[in-house]
């Protein structure tokens, strides 16, 4: 039996929900290490909803620590990765140690770490920008959707000790 093509937006729509699916389960090398969280919700049925606090390294920044705060949706869709994270989430990224650039010179602009925050179209962002004329690592987080993103966001910075100059390409 001979098929029928499909019309040109249903390949398209199915074109970018292939893309989105197989986007939804790769993140950046840099791994989230928890550092605690609150319920903020009792749910009968499953995890509570909460707000989780993780730490993510700058894995092109030696001595640099990013603490990322964010809602978690509980319930059954959180238990099975079915839910959708709220578009909310904080940071505070801070020097925790002597800050070196052991992989050399930094774009302007680059995204440090990326996470799914539902099972297909919602990512949560961390992108770090270059300010050099302050000598200051400038951290943003934000999420976005594959159609409609949210411009809620949350910024932090991490002053570069003088006598340390950002390497930028």
């Amino acid at each position: 039996m001979p098929s029928t093509p499909l019309p040109r937006g249903l390949r398209l729509w199915g074109a970018a929900l292939a893309c989105a699916a197989t986007a939804g389960t790769a993140s950046t090398a840099t791994a989230a290490e928890p550092v605690g969280e609150v319920s903020t919700a009792f749910k009968f049925i499953g995890p509570n909803h909460k707000v989780v606090v993780e730490a993510y390294d700058d894995p092109k920044v030696k001595g640099v620590t990013c603490y990322v705060s964010r809602a978690k949706t509980g319930g059954l869709s959180g238990a099975f990765g079915l839910a959708e994270d709220k578009a909310e989430a904080s940071i505070a990224c801070r020097q925790v140690g002597d800050i070196a650039f052991p992989q050399g010179a930094l774009p302007a602009q680059e995204e440090v770490f990326s996470e799914r925050a539902s099972i297909l179209f919602k990512r949560l962002r961390v992108v770090r920008m270059v300010d050099a004329r302050r000598n200051t690592l400038v951290y943003l987080t934000y999420t976005d959707r594959l159609i409609d993103g949210s411009p809620q966001n949350s910024v932090t910075a991490v002053p570069v000790p003088r006598g340390t100059a950002i390497p930028k390409r």
